[in-house]
C-alpha cells in the first residue's frame, strides 16, 4: 500500500468483524465507482470542448461571447 497510513488502515481492518469488513468493500467499491464516473465525465467534457471549440469560435457567433 502506497499511503503512508495504510498500515494503520490495514490493522484496522483486520480488527473487524467479517460483515464490517464486507462494509468497507463495498464502500471503497462506491468510492472507487464514483472517482471512475467523475474522471470519465471530465474527460468526455474535455473531448467535447476541444471538438466544439472549433464550431464555437468563430467571428458569426463572437457576440453570444458577450451574454
Amino acid at each position: 500500500m502506497n499511503h503512508p497510513n495504510g498500515h494503520v488502515i490495514l490493522e484496522k481492518l483486520k480488527s473487524l468483524p467479517p460483515e464490517r469488513v464486507a462494509e468497507v468493500e463495498d464502500f471503497v467499491d462506491f468510492l472507487r465507482a464514483r472517482y471512475e464516473e467523475r474522471s470519465a465525465t471530465r474527460t468526455a467534457t474535455r473531448a467535447a470542448e476541444l471538438a466544439f471549440g472549433r464550431i464555437w469560435e468563430n467571428e458569426d457567433d463572437a457576440a453570444y461571447d458577450a451574454l
